[in-house]
Formats: C-alpha cells, structure tokens, sequence
C-alpha cells in the first residue's frame, strides 16, 4: 500500500476519532496520523529526517487548529482541568514526545456540544491539510527520482549484465565494470632449438605448472559520462593488477615475471582517456587506449577469455599470449587523438593519430653478439590509423566486415654491434702476447648516413554469427611491421624491411546458452629482409586451441583449454610445446 493511500486513510481515522481524543486529557495520545508515520518509518518508508519534518508539520496544524478553535468563555466552567507533569507532552506509538494541541477545558456539567463540534471540524480539516501535505511530498520525492534526484541525489540504474554497475548522480553515469580471473596452465616442451623471436617454450626442455592470468589480467574500469550542451563526455580510466609477481624490463608490468618471496603484483594502467561528441557529428577521443590497427582482431579472439600460447610458464607475468604472435600482430595501448564518424547505413570511418613506437630488435642477438633487428628511437612525426567498419544483417545472420590500416616513419635506424680489438701487452720478460677486447654499442646501420623507413600495414576480417553458430576470419600484411608485437623485428640489422604476414580462423559454437565450444588456429610469418641471411631467426609461429566454456551465472565462466605452439626459424631450429589450463574469468 502506497504513502499516499496510508495517509489518506489516516485521515479518516482522524476525522472520526478527533473529538475523542481531544476530550480526554488523561488518556492522551497521538493521533491516528502520528501512528501512521511511525508505521512508515518503521517499516522504512521514511528516513529518520522525513519522519521528523512531516511530524513537526502536522504538529504545526495541530497547534494553529487548537489556537483557532479555543472558546473565549464557557456557559458553564466549574474548574479548568492544568495537564499534571504525566499529561504535559503526548507521545506517538512508538515513543516520540509530541507538544500537546494546549489545554482541555472541562466543565462540571460537560462539554459545550457547539465547541466540541467545531474541535472536531477543526480537527479534521487539519488531519485533511497533513495528509494532502503528505502527498505533496511524497509525489515531489518522486518527481524527483524520475529526473535523477538532483545533484546531491545517488540511485542505482537497473542492472544489465555485462555492462557493470551504473550509478545516476544527478545527470552523471558512473560506471563501474571489470574482471578477474585466474588459471592453473601445465607446461609440457615438445623439445627443439631455440628460435631467435619464437613464441613456443620447446627448447625450455622442462615442464612447468603456474597459477597465473590468461590472456586478460584482472581489470577495474571506471567510466564517468554525463551530457552538456549537446555534447556526450565520457571519462574512462582501466587499472589492469596480475595476480603473480612483476618483473622490471622493457614491457613493464607485462615483462616475464619473478617468481621469489616477498615480491609484489604488477598494475597496468593502461586506460586513460576522454571521449566528446555525439550520434550526429562523430566522437573524438584522446588519451591512451587500445589501437585501432588489430584492435578488432585481438577482441574477437576468443583465447581473450583463456590463456592460449603461455609465453613464459615458468615465471608468468600479467598475462598469457593468447593468439598474440600466433595470428596477429598486438594492437597495445598506446596514445592518441582519434576521431569515429556517425554509424551510417551501417558504415563507420575511424582516424587517428597515435604516439610513433621504435622499432624494437625483440629476436636479440646472434652467436657473435650482432642484433639480428635494427632499433629506431627518433620519431619527428605521429604513427597514423585508420579503419572502416560495416555491420549488417542478412535474415538470421549478423555480420561485421572491417578494414584498416598503419603507417610510421621510422628515423635514424641503428644496430647494436660487437667489435674486438686487438691489443699488445708486452711483459718484463720480453715476450709479447695478444689480447682480444671487445665492445658492444649501437651503431648507424649504414656509417656515415642517416637511414630511415616508412613501415606500413593493413588487415581485414570478419565476423560471422547466425544462430548459435560464430565464426571469425582474419588477415594482416606490413612491410616494417614486424611480429608478435608492433615494429618488432620489423627491420633487418642491414637497415631494410623486413615483410611479415599472418591469419587465423576460429569458429564457436553455443550447445547451450550456457556451454559452448571453440575452435581456432592461427599463424604469423616474418620473411627475410633484401641481402639478409639470418638462419636462426623465426619464420613462423603458429599454434591450435580448443577450448571450452560454460556459463555457471551472468558473472562467472568456468574454462578448460588444451593448446599447441610451435615456432620454426629460416634455417634448420624448430621447437614446440603443449599445455592444458583450467580455471575462471568472473566478469561484472
């Protein structure tokens, strides 16, 4: 029963009982609509405030009804009857001291019917005046709700699964969202050589067992957006923790990790970044977030959710490869001003400009100490992205088609080198003996001149879902661009590029809406630069999963995964390795 309903009803209650209860002082007590808002604060209707404010405004008519109806005279008065310290306050049902309406004139030989009459009148035109008060209140707090309390007013919008917690605090959203999860992954080498920028821990030649992430860490994301003269803001900040310890190097909070006593998780904060538009003119963006080159390739990816190829088990850091290197090239996170145009018939343009990235000798170095990849650390211009999506569907089939490209400019490439000098020591004894010193520094790779090179890349794909059925089919090609990660060994140490490709089909499919399977295999290939010969390095890294998936609530997934990695140089070297993980993603 509604408030207003409760209210009403009172003051029926009132009207028939005023007169009663205003003619007997040693009994008295509050009225029906006091009751009536200890019963809504009781069962927690009103906070402790509305309860005070709403009593002490029926008080308020209660007094001014008493003042106005009070007799000047009496026809007959054989005492005025003075409230003893007892009847001095009226309380309500549950306790709450109340001023009395004022004093109760008795007559020896009764009441003047005329003046009881008009106590109960007033009385009930009072109860009438609280309850219509009442009402006013209770449909302001709810006018209020609907147009999101104000700006000191919080309330919860409903849930949707998947797309976290959202909070309305006067016109802004707060958006609370993320994930955790967590995998036992057994390690098995299949034996091999060791490949110089492979992905397979073949050659490690020993098992390994980790608790460690999959492909995705554990995410907290918080998202601020509200609208202002039109336009639609949103603040997006993504804290990223493992849950095994972080290891200082060149990746940061995603270099191998270290497994030893006393050491602490990694955080990857890896989100940060500010959106401004709206439905008609497009959003920009700006701040760091996922590139638009590979972005959807590594989305779609259903190892995203597990771990596929482990990287290093022995001593994992935040994360798995997943297919990273095994199908694609990783998009990063990396800083940028983008702008995404309005959907359109279901076409959608994205440009943008991102932070130039060196090129990196990821392979290292060969037997004699030379790198097998030239470095880039000058950039006099930004890297630029782009890419079209169409979505579309044709009776039960959801499709998506995408492209999109990459272009950089890398400056001032070098090559680290080692080279020995020889030297003569010469003793007291007269004999002479050789000695051998050798250096290592990073040199310009042609002496003399500055040499540069422009990496580019494209990619398509698509995504196919009809039914409980999905499949996933994706392409990339560069020159420069390398593999495994962006500009790694994207460059020869002679200073030329170096072309490198790869695909990965995957299909799913739901047996249920809580279970399903996949299926998916996947290859990177990285071919020999002009006048290059670099027998060791990797030429293909391609690996197979399976994996299944099943739904125990809207938050949790429980998955079981077998994958297959193996990595093969130019030359003879190849190396493989087997592992099977199980574990949980909880996703809210």
């Amino acid at each position: 029963m509604s408030a207003v309903r409760l209210a009403r009803i009172g003051a029926v209650v009132v009207m028939a009982t005023g007169s009663a209860s205003m003619a007997c002082p040693d009994g008295a007590r509050a009225d029906d609509y006091s009751e009536l808002l200890d019963i809504l604060k009781a069962k927690g209707s009103l906070t402790q405030g509305e309860y005070r404010g709403l009593l002490a405004h029926h008080m308020q008519h209660v007094r001014e009804a008493a003042s106005a109806s009070r007799p000047q005279y009496m026809p007959v008065q054989r005492h005025m009857a003075t409230p003893t310290s007892a009847h001095a306050q009226m309380r309500t049902a549950m306790g709450n001291t109340v001023q009395p309406p004022g004093q109760i004139e008795i007559g020896g030989g009764g009441m003047d019917p005329d003046y009881v009459l008009a106590q109960a009148q007033q009385a009930a035109a009072s109860a009438q005046a609280s309850a219509a008060s009442a009402e006013s209140t209770w449909l302001a707090a709810q006018h209020s709700m609907a147009l999101g309390g104000g700006d000191s007013f919080v309330r919860m919008a409903k849930y949707e699964p998947g797309k976290g917690l959202t909070f309305k605090a006067g016109p802004i959203n707060i958006n609370l969202s993320g994930f955790i999860n967590g995998f036992y992954t057994y390690n098995s080498p299949a034996g091999g050589m060791p490949v110089a920028g492979g992905v397979s821990t073949g050659s490690s030649g020993f098992d390994s067992s980790a608790l460690r992430n999959g492909l995705l860490p554990a995410g907290l994301i918080l998202k601020l957006s509200t609208t202002q003269n039109g336009i639609d803001l949103a603040a997006v900040m993504g804290m990223y923790p493992g849950i095994d310890n972080a290891k200082n190097g060149a990746f940061n909070a995603n270099t191998g990790g270290s497994p030893v006593g006393l050491g602490t998780a990694g955080i990857d904060f890896r989100q940060v970044y500010v959106t401004a538009g709206n439905k008609k003119w497009g959003t920009f963006k700006i701040g760091r977030d996922l590139g638009i080159f590979g972005g959807d390739a590594i989305l779609d990816d259903a190892t995203l959710l597990s771990v596929g190829s482990t990287g290093s088990n022995s001593a994992p850091g935040n994360t798995s490869l997943g297919r990273i290197g095994v199908g694609y090239v990783y998009a990063d996170w990396i800083p940028q001003i983008s702008y995404q145009s309005p959907t359109i018939k279901g076409f959608q343009g994205t440009i943008g400009i991102l932070q130039p990235l060196d090129e990196f000798d990821f392979s290292g170095d060969d037997a004699n100490g030379n790198a097998y990849s030239a470095s880039s650390t000058q950039h006099s211009s930004p890297m630029i992205q782009g890419k079209v999506t169409y979505d579309f569907k044709i009776g039960g089939l959801s499709a998506r088609i995408w492209a999109s490209f990459l272009t950089q400019h890398q400056q001032n490439l070098t090559v680290s080198r080692t080279t020995t000098v020889s030297t003569a020591l010469l003793e007291a004894s007269g004999g002479i003996y050789n000695m051998a010193t050798t250096t290592t520094a990073d040199v310009a790779v042609n002496p003399g001149q500055t040499r540069g090179v422009t990496a580019e890349a494209g990619e398509i794909g698509t995504k196919l879902t009809y039914g409980p059925a999905q499949f996933v089919g994706y392409y990339y090609r560069g020159s420069g661009l390398g593999t495994t990660g962006l500009f790694f060994d994207g460059v020869a140490s002679n200073g030329h590029k170096r072309a490198s490709e790869g695909y990965y089909v995957q299909m799913m499919y739901n047996f249920t809406k809580k279970f399903k399977l996949v299926g998916s295999y996947g290859v990177s290939n990285l071919y020999l630069a002009p006048g290059e010969s670099d027998p060791d390095l990797v030429r293909r890294n391609e690996s197979e999963v399976g994996a299944a998936y099943y739904k125990m609530t809207d938050w949790l997934n429980l998955v079981a995964e077998y994958a297959h990695t193996s990595s093969a140089a130019h030359g003879p070297y190849k190396e493989s390795d087997n592992s099977a993980s199980g574990g949980m993603i909880l996703l809210f």
